[in-house]
């Protein structure tokens, strides 16, 4: 990443660059602009005509004449609607991979369908979304200061102006409150929220959480850390701020995480370590962010990465810091968590 760009970030490029969220972000924002059907597809056809409402986690009441039928949202925000079998128009964020192929942001959606305003963070196409005539716009919040997640910041006011926005926050709360509220904006866009694929993959999610708790009882002497990797530095993410660790360590898992102090610097999100000091906490399971703009672990050749008690015993996971917000795709991470701890090895 250029120097000029790393020397002014603001707390919003902060909170890109890492936090839980790790470096993966800011890198995608640096580059270069550029079907498994999940739910009823019809569910968006078959909305309640009339007057439409929803009160967002800004407190802001957004009011239309009618159901919005042309909707944008950050690509995490539409995958998971498309699991409701709500279906929108446009995303921006990560959404295609450099091979072609949805991102993991993306979850189930048919990508070829969609109209890709930017395809990685920060990057925003004015142009082609005037174009799509927005109803609505539909963001995440990664902070306590209602900022739109992806909306760039010097071209937010255009944007914005050409509809309004819905912003449902995924700051400093337990996942299951914006699983909720993801639900609750998917049933006003006439999703069936109690048909039986949503019901089922609910009461997966209950279990999958129930088993996670277990799992946690049952070993506490295991250490989980979260990471994210980059060239230059391995990010340690804290447990609070984000909504998968706060849950996780709700549930009872044992999170390694830098002093309050230490991630001081980053707002709460996270410490930077040189790839030198990758081994400054000690953890017996390893979660690594998943992205594809951050480094994967079959791909990190660090001598001391590999050396790593946990790596060596093959205790390394992905994990997810921006979930799709359907019960449907947070449900395996539970599980997958649940069964590392069950699994491991005393390794620290």
């Amino acid at each position: 990443m250029p120097n000029a760009r790393a020397t002014h970030l603001t707390r919003r490029g902060i909170l890109a660059a890492g936090g839980a969220l790790g470096l993966g972000a800011v890198l995608a924002a640096c580059g270069d602009d550029d079907p498994k059907t999940g739910g009823s597809a019809d569910a968006t056809k078959n909305a309640k005509s009339g007057p439409w409402s929803f009160k967002d986690d800004r407190g802001t009441t957004v009011k239309l004449d009618k159901v919005p039928a042309n909707i944008v949202a950050f690509t995490g925000v539409a995958a998971a609607l498309f699991d409701y079998g709500i279906e929108v128009k446009g995303v921006f964020g990560p959404t295609k991979t450099k091979d072609g192929k949805a991102d993991v942001q993306a979850g189930d959606m048919d990508i070829s369908k969609l109209t890709i305003l930017g395809n990685a963070w920060g990057q925003f196409s004015i142009e082609k979304y005037a174009a799509l005539a927005p109803d609505v716009l539909l963001s995440t919040m990664f902070d306590d200061a209602g900022t739109l997640w992806s909306v760039p910041e010097e071209s937010k006011d255009k944007i914005l102006k050409l509809a309004p926005s819905v912003g449902i926050s995924v700051y400093d709360r337990q996942l299951p409150k914006p699983l909720e509220r993801m639900l609750a904006l998917a049933e006003s866009l006439g999703a069936d929220v109690k048909g039986a694929r949503t019901v089922e993959a609910k009461k997966k999610f209950e279990t999958a959480a129930e088993r996670l708790r277990k799992a946690a009882k049952a070993r506490p002497e295991i250490k989980v850390l979260a990471g994210s990797a980059s060239q230059d530095i391995f990010y340690v993410s804290g447990s609070n701020l984000s909504i998968d660790l706060e849950y996780f360590k709700a549930l009872g898992v044992n999170l390694v995480e830098p002093p309050a102090k230490v991630l001081k610097a980053s707002g709460g999100w996270f410490e930077n370590l040189s790839w030198e000091n990758v081994d400054k906490y000690a953890a017996d399971v390893i979660i690594m962010d998943d992205r594809t703009a951050t480094i994967q672990p079959a791909d990190i050749t660090e001598a001391t990465w590999k050396k790593l008690p946990a790596v060596k015993a093959g205790q390394v996971i992905g994990r997810t810091p921006e979930p799709i917000l359907s019960y449907d795709k947070c449900a395996p991470m539970l599980d997958n968590l649940a069964e590392a701890i069950e699994k491991a090895k005393k390794v620290a």
